[in-house]
């Protein structure tokens, strides 16, 4: 992962950050750091970057000039390295396309670094660190660990001029409620937390995944030698040997610290946990509910004895199962009516008309939901070779799979590395994905290909795929279509009792 700071200070970001565990990772390649200077870009002679804000006031400004074009020509390197990147990329797809892979195995190179396919330039996030922004929080230390570069703005003085922030920053994001002198110490915090969510960078990689706040609990107490300090004692269990039981006593410890240390992080470790045992009662009918909260990509907004309600961060999806329709009003009075867009999956039909008077939304689509429930993937059948798509696939795509009327969604999928292939003689003859809020879908297979067993070589590597990245493989299919529900029995999916409603 490649970090890039832009500052007046770079020695101190670059001294801050070159020590411990994130310059071994340095060392090892796990992480690359390049701090930029913005006075090198002034084109003030005396390597000014500040002046007066227009209207008075105290203090100094960064000023537009040079803060956008040390942005510009950090993007620029980025882009020419990722370049090089792609022809590397391209090479290696020509090779495995040259060895018939089986569709049931992924292409030697399936994708680019952090998952972005061949050819594609997904757009470089730039966080300007400012107490007026979205506070950092470990959730978003996941997102952005994802990215492949990200370029860290570090104001000075009262600040940067507006015109400049309007034009280049993506994020907005602070560390806490308080006012330091510059962007520095904020960033570098920001690029601990995120460093460490990258393979490679921790040792032990199960450290990432057990401390504090990564499963929304503080950490369980520590001990090491000597045995007894000061009159104090090693409690007896971590001796034990016995690992199920300090399992479950390190649990206990960490909502037990949390709930007194935390009360607002136990509150929603609380409601995350009741909205899990209510949704398992049905988990076929649930799994599109269950799943986001596992990946950790869904909000638990509220979860009672009698309904659940979600909302999922990447799709923005509200998702809603209720015992009854009084239970459903009341999970529905949870989400606000100024929404510009709003999209509902629901459980039950009579959330259908609550949503429409409440909301205005009745472009309903009724569907099945489908799981995959077994550890090991179908069979592989008809010998297709499939790939990542690219962006060179997106007006195929579009052009041919019509349920998705936002060509920027399906780009946006195949950025993700979701959307994958089979070509024909020509082109493209088949594709499918996995959709931002988890589900297969976006299947479709042109018509001179059909009745081959293209859609279901496509389905079967889905699976392959989502099983190897620890996930359950489910998706969702209209009511009454045959071939598709045909298909998902015969993959061996489970098809759920219940029907699930997707309002816009």
């Amino acid at each position: 992962m490649h970090f890039h700071v832009l500052t007046l200070f770079p020695e101190m970001v670059s001294q801050g950050l070159s020590e411990s565990i994130l310059g071994r990772a340095a060392q090892r390649g796990c992480i690359e750091l390049e701090t930029v200077n913005i006075r090198d870009y002034t084109e003030n002679r005396h390597k000014k970057v500040d002046d007066y804000p227009y209207g008075g006031g105290a203090g100094m400004l960064m000023q537009a000039q040079p803060v956008f074009d040390a942005c510009a020509a950090v993007k620029e390197r980025i882009a020419a390295r990722r370049s090089g990147e792609g022809r590397a990329d391209r090479e290696a797809a020509k090779e495995a396309l040259a060895t018939e892979v089986p569709a049931t195995e992924p292409p030697a190179k399936e994708a680019s670094a952090k998952g972005v396919p061949y050819g594609a330039q997904p757009p470089v996030r730039v966080v300007y660190v400012t107490p007026q922004g979205e506070v950092f929080s470990q959730r978003m230390a996941e997102e952005l660990a994802a990215e492949e570069d990200l370029i860290f703005l570090c104001g000075h003085y009262e600040g940067i001029d507006e015109r400049v922030l309007e034009e280049v920053v993506t994020d907005y994001v602070s560390i806490g409620d308080y006012v330091l002198t510059g962007g520095e110490l904020p960033a570098m915090v920001m690029i601990d937390a995120i460093s460490r969510m990258v393979p490679g960078v921790l040792k032990n990689e199960e450290s990432a995944e057990t401390e504090s706040f990564q499963d929304g609990l503080l950490e369980y107490p520590q001990y090491t030698r000597p045995e007894i300090w000061h009159g104090r004692q090693v409690p007896s269990i971590l001796l034990s040997g016995d690992h199920a039981k300090v399992g479950k006593w390190r649990l206990e410890q960490s909502e037990e610290r949390t709930r007194q240390r935390r009360p607002d992080l136990y509150e929603a470790y609380s409601r995350k946990d009741r909205a899990v045992s209510w949704l398992s009662k049905d988990r076929l009918s649930h799994m599109d509910m269950l799943e986001p909260i596992r990946r950790g990509q869904a909000d638990v907004i509220r979860a009672e004895e009698g309904g659940v309600l979600l909302h999922d961060r990447p799709s923005g999806v509200w998702m809603l199962s209720a015992s009854d329709a009084d239970m459903g009003e009341r999970l529905l009075s949870e989400i606000p009516r100024g929404e510009k867009e709003l999209l509902f999956a629901v459980h039950q039909d009579f959330l259908v008309e609550s949503i429409d008077r409440r909301f205005h939304r009745n472009r309903v689509n009724v569907c099945r939901q489908a799981v995959y429930t077994r550890k090991t993937p179908p069979a592989p059948d008809g010998g297709f070779m499939v790939r990542p798509l690219t962006a060179r696939d997106a007006d195929a795509v579009y052009e041919n799979y019509h349920t998705v009327h936002s060509r920027e969604y399906l780009l946006g999928r195949i950025g993700a590395g979701a959307m994958f292939g089979i070509d024909g003689p020509e082109g493209l003859a088949a594709f499918a994905g996995v959709h931002e809020e988890g589900s297969m879908g976006m299947l479709e297979v042109l018509p001179a290909f059909r009745r081959r067993g293209m859609g279901e070589a496509l389905e079967a590597w889905l699976i392959s795929w989502m099983l190897k990245k620890g996930w359950v493989p489910y998706c969702q299919i209209f009511d009454g279509n045959g071939p598709s529900l045909g298909l998902q029995k015969k993959l061996g999916l489970k098809l759920a009792s219940g029907r699930l409603y997707w309002i816009s």
